[in-house]
């Protein structure tokens, strides 16, 4: 697909637009004011792919603490903002990479140019993020209940304030639960500015609902050409939320690298447990730093080696037993507690051979 190239914009040491490739956001789940609770998650998100996260300042207090926080991590710190303006101002002065605010929530047009004032000192890009469920309630009634046109109308009227105080280093998020809602709502914002577009479906859901939503609003997004950020919103652990994400580039070829599973669905013949297996598999290569590399779980020893010819590598477990297979040719027959362990074996010496 080809992408639409948006204006360039700097968050830290990272750059999204202007084609550059798509990075994974996150937020931090731990109250921002707990310093080693916060560092902590951000530094095992990191470990797990996140290129930039967020995190909620919602006191003085937490936006004080970005300070410290940002001395013990690597990647861009957003502060997400609302109401205060002077929440604002002090997330940037403690060294926020991007702030994150609604200036239709910030109040009175002196609060925000003193926000941009600061933004533009500091060259800090602001992210200007519109919910369907906070639409104004003109919006709503010009267009006859919350539509995709009334979402970016809102989104669009943000982004003019803040560029005629004089500052256009903005990125936009427009987010619905509706998926094909929030689809259409950037098919119709990519065609009216060139910033760059943070792409997500807010309050999506649990793991399951969440990723199944994600995965399809996401995927018809992308595969426009559309967007520079993503987040995949979930209810749960943000770890969840980098693995969804990482896959989801992968799936739709906007992001290589790493090791693909593919496991077979379960069936009467499965003599092994398969699902624990596969789980296993999934957890176990995600700190083998290896790009390309296809690992085929297989429930049986009848079609197991012969659905793993297209994998580099493959396990198929039998009873008591399986097989451990090289590019579809079977290597070793070996005890199923000795799987795994075998497997990441091949894979930790996977370019020495």
């Amino acid at each position: 697909m080809e992408r639409m190239i948006t204006k360039e914009v700097k968050i830290g040491d990272r750059i999204i637009g202007g084609g550059h490739p798509i990075l994974i956001q996150s937020m931090t789940n731990t109250k921002t004011e707990d310093v080693a609770a916060t560092v902590a998650q951000i530094q095992a998100l990191t470990a797990a792919g996140c290129d930039i996260i967020r995190c909620a300042c919602p006191t003085m207090e937490a936006a004080k603490a970005l300070g410290e926080i940002k001395k013990q991590i690597s990647i861009p710190l957003v502060a997400d903002i609302h109401f205060d303006y002077r929440l604002a101002i002090a997330a940037m002065e403690n060294g926020a990479d991007k702030i994150r605010i609604n200036p239709g929530n910030i109040g009175s047009t002196e609060r925000i140019q003193a926000v941009v004032d600061v933004a533009k000192e500091r060259n800090i890009p602001i992210r200007v993020g519109v919910n369907s469920g906070s639409l104004e309630k003109e919006l709503v009634e010009k267009y006859h209940g919350v539509t995709a046109e009334g979402i970016v109308e809102s989104a669009l009227d943000k982004v003019r304030i803040i560029e005629d105080l004089g500052y256009d280093n903005l990125v936009i998020s427009i987010k619905s639960s509706d998926v094909m809602m929030c689809v259409k709502a950037h098919e119709l914002i990519a065609k009216q500015t060139n910033h760059p577009l943070h792409v997500g479906i807010t309050e999506s859901g649990t793991i399951i609902s969440g990723n199944i939503k994600s995965s399809i609003g996401l995927g018809l997004i992308l595969n426009q050409g559309i967007g520079d950020t993503i987040r995949v919103s979930l209810t749960g652990d943000p770890l969840e939320e980098i693995k969804s994400a990482k896959l989801i580039l992968r799936t739709l070829g906007l992001r290589s690298g790493g090791i693909e599973i593919v496991s077979c669905p379960t069936c009467g013949r499965t003599q092994i447990d398969l699902i624990g297996l596969a789980t296993k598999v999934e957890n176990m290569v995600a700190d083998i730093p290896l790009d390309g590399v296809k690992v085929a779980v297989m429930g049986c020893v009848v079609n197991g080696p012969g659905e793993a010819k297209e994998a580099d590598l493959g396990i198929a477990g039998g009873v008591g037993v399986g097989l451990l297979m090289k590019h579809g040719e079977v290597i070793k027959k070996l005890p199923e507690d000795q799987l795994l362990d075998a497997l990441r074996e091949e894979l930790l010496h996977w370019n020495d051979k």
